[in-house]
């Protein structure tokens, strides 16, 4: 307990999902919550995306824990009124200490070009315009967390859409992009990770464009035949991990515990990489 006691913490994609389970571990370890949200459906994303009251239920969670919490509706592909909005929040809970670009969508099945643009949009660009709306207010012994994909290193992920090649392409992207980062903020005492999950348990990937992906030769497949091959990508003998895994990584990476951790590739993946690729040593 107590581990992130005294911080701010922002997150994005904090209504549902990986976002909330990473707000409400954090408020549980000391951590006072800013949640950023969208909660608007996007067109090419294939499922329903988070609401309103998905946002409202975050808060009243981290609010349970003890801590207070700030909500945010905003697209984190709108920089100026992501900026704006960060700006308010953190002048009403004084200072910002930790920034998890963790917004993400997944418009796997669609074929059409706005696929490929609204998941680099959402996936890179509105982690790159959250981290420039939060880095003038971190200081020293800040911590910057991106939330990314397996994905981003795999070669074997399908691209046979163009939302899935979106997706693959901003996940790579982002990968590269906070590790470059790392070494422009070390010199400020600011650190910057990624945590790299594969399947999670979420709303994302109960969803039927990630069933298509893994049985796309089956017409309308069904959530049961999906769950029996979700194994397949990972080592271990599980379908997916759960959110709060995730968290536990974040955590870690928010927390004085990684003061001197920074431009790691954290990986929760149930060792799908070692699978998916040969050692290289």
């Amino acid at each position: 307990m107590n581990r992130v006691a005294g911080k701010v913490v922002l997150i994005t994609g904090a209504a549902r999902g990986q976002g909330r389970s990473h707000a409400v571990r954090l408020a549980a370890e000391g951590a006072d919550i800013i949640a950023v949200d969208g909660c608007d459906d996007i067109g090419s994303v294939g499922y329903p995306l988070a609401t309103v009251d998905d946002l409202d239920e975050t808060v009243r969670l981290v609010e349970k824990e003890g801590r207070r919490a700030v909500s945010i509706r905003c697209d984190v592909r709108d920089r100026q009124q992501l900026t704006a909005s960060v700006n308010d929040a953190v002048a009403e809970l004084g200072h910002l200490d930790v920034v998890i670009a963790n917004a993400g969508i997944a418009p796997l099945s669609t074929r059409a070009s706005e696929g490929f643009v609204d998941a680099v949009d959402v996936n890179l660009v509105g982690a790159i315009n959250t981290i420039s709306a939060c880095v003038e207010h971190l200081r020293a012994g800040a911590s910057i967390i991106a939330i990314g994909s397996f994905a981003a290193f795999s070669n074997t992920v399908s691209t046979r859409t163009a939302g899935a090649a979106g997706y693959t392409f901003s996940k790579k992207a982002l990968a590269h992009y906070v590790n470059d980062l790392a070494v422009q903020l070390a010199p400020l005492s600011i650190r910057a990770n990624v945590v790299h999950p594969t399947n999670v348990n979420t709303d994302m990937l109960h969803s039927r464009p990630v069933y298509e992906q893994f049985l796309p030769e089956v017409e309308n497949p069904t959530r049961q035949a999906a769950e029996a091959a979700f194994p397949v990508l990972q080592a271990l003998p599980i379908p997916w991990v759960e959110p709060e895994d995730v968290s536990n990584a974040v955590v870690y990476l928010a927390s004085d515990e990684s003061r001197f951790v920074t431009g790691v590739q954290m990986r929760v993946d149930g060792g799908a990489l070692v699978k998916s690729r040969p050692w290289t040593g």
